[in-house]
């Protein structure tokens, strides 16, 4: 979809106008109201007049414009509760609205919709990250592979004194969709043809076009670098494991640490031994939404050429329960040095987690965030709408709040001490996979990974919840592509120092 930024005198519609009213806003107080025809106007009116619209929040309406299209009618309800959460679904909800009506130009007035917090950059980034995610549809698999009717243009006006901003936010918020559309893309692609081998040429692919280093280390790689934890987890697989790494080097000053990004990358998840029931295993190809994220990222950080050092991991394994696999009660020795008690074949992603997180010590990073589908618990806690997010930082847990609130990827903080510590000390081993209590399973996951994150400043996101999209989201079944905007606005935050 093309999107672009027009200033709003002289623009002429020939399609899909959008209006959009809070509630109690008549209808000529629209800035674009004089640009309808006398008929169109009286259309509108008669709706306001016998209440079949009247701004409510998800209210919509169509009028057809004497022989110019349509003009499509949003509500944005109370303007005292209007902010930017709200903003992202009317964004999304244009979009959908013009699919459904076979609209295929589009034209959004930006003025009315500016959160008073925010600035009308901010604004136009917002519209067009949402518009392009909503325009979105996987159908490479269908006889008919064109995903349904599809807008083509998406034009964003703009009053003169605030064209420049608009335009160049708009390019960002372009980058930034189509990242996670890409991110979409990889995680809906069927287990049986995502392998790790298929996972690794996808970022070799993606740092080949947008401009970034990637190093793909096989399997004897892994075996000089002693990463037992993601051989072990990949010993019953006939699909050799991989572990990506992607590298941007964007920072004008010498030696500036990297952030680095670890993702989750396990391809298909069957549970292993531990082998998971019938209903629980179907979205199991989504399980590598983290890895995808982290190639996202790196992809919208390289496009945008972001002044920042960049350093993106992934293992990525298929866990199967093969006559080799691991079995419950094995114990792998990690790069750390450090041995894994494995309790259980199903919590699998923290065990190749550790090797990546031990590995990204040689970066000396300024950062390191994991992200993963880690656990079913955090979708128990909180549902399927918000990652969580854990650190033992709690100035860092607050920063990353902030910027899930900005992104649109939102996350909600679970708390992670000293006390948790003890729930996941081995018997046998070290660290065992599992905690003792059987309680608080997305905390003692991250704290799992804590024990191999000592060295540097380190958060976690389990993406579990969010990781598909679901209903009044305004999005394409499928994989939501979470984790990428948090990624690229945490990257965003660090470039402006």
């Amino acid at each position: 979809m093309k999107i672009q930024v027009h200033d709003i005198k002289g623009t002429k519609f020939v399609e899909g106008l959008v209006l959009t009213y809070f509630t109690k806003q008549k209808p000529a107080a629209h800035p674009l109201w004089q640009k309808l025809g006398a008929a169109d106007k009286r259309q509108v009116e008669r709706l306001f007049r016998t209440k079949e619209f009247l701004g409510k929040e998800s209210e919509a309406k169509v009028v057809l414009r004497s022989a110019r299209g349509k003009v499509l009618l949003l509500g944005l309800g109370d303007k005292g509760k209007w902010n930017l959460r709200r903003l992202v679904l009317v964004a999304r909800r244009a979009v959908a609205m013009a699919k459904a009506e076979k609209v295929a130009r589009l034209a959004l007035m930006l003025e009315p919709l500016l959160p008073v917090e925010h600035s009308y950059g901010r604004l136009a980034q917002v519209i067009t990250e949402n518009a392009i995610m909503a325009n979105y549809e996987f159908s490479r698999y269908k006889e008919v592979a064109d995903g349904g009717f599809m807008v083509r243009e998406f034009t964003l006006l703009a009053n003169k004194p605030y064209l420049r901003a608009a335009q160049a936010a708009c390019k960002v918020g372009q980058v930034v969709g189509e990242a996670v559309n890409e991110a979409r893309d990889l995680g809906n692609i069927p287990g049986g043809e995502m392998t790790p081998t298929m996972l690794a040429t996808k970022a070799r692919e993606a740092g080949k076009v947008h401009g970034f280093k990637v190093q793909v280390l096989g399997k004897k790689d892994m075996t000089k670098l002693k990463m037992g934890a993601i051989l072990g987890v990949a010993k019953g697989s006939a699909e050799e494991p991989k572990f990506i790494v992607m590298e941007y080097w964007g920072s004008p000053k010498k030696n500036t640490p990297p952030h680095v990004l670890v993702g989750k990358g396990v391809t298909f998840d069957t549970g292993g031994l531990n082998l998971k029931p019938e209903k629980s295993m179907l979205d199991m190809h989504l399980d590598m939404l983290g890895g995808a994220a982290v190639v996202g990222a790196l992809s919208a950080a390289a496009r945008l050429k972001l002044p920042v050092n960049v350093v993106g991991l992934v293992p990525t394994v298929e866990n199967m329960p093969g006559s080799a696999g691991y079995r419950p009660g094995d114990l792998l020795k990690s790069m750390s040095g450090k041995t894994i008690e494995v309790l259980n074949t199903d919590a699998e992603g923290r065990i190749i987690l550790a090797d990546a997180l031990t590995y990204a010590e040689r970066y000396q990073p300024k950062l390191v965030i994991d992200v993963a589908t880690l656990t079913g618990a955090c979708m128990v806690a909180l549902g399927l709408k918000v990652s969580g997010l854990m650190t033992p930082d709690d100035k860092l847990q607050r920063e990353l709040y902030d910027v899930g609130e900005a992104s649109g990827d939102y996350v909600w903080p679970l708390p992670l001490t000293e006390e948790y510590e003890e729930e996941v000390k081995g018997t046998f081993g070290d660290v065992a996979n599992l905690g003792k209590s059987g309680y608080g399973g997305a905390i003692t996951g991250a704290a799992f990974l804590w024990q191999f994150a000592k060295a540097y400043p380190w958060a976690h996101l389990d993406i579990a919840g969010p990781m598909k999209t679901v209903e009044g989201q305004y999005l394409s079944k499928g994989a939501s592509g979470v984790g990428v905007r948090f990624l690229v606005e945490l990257l965003h935050r660090a470039a402006r120092g």
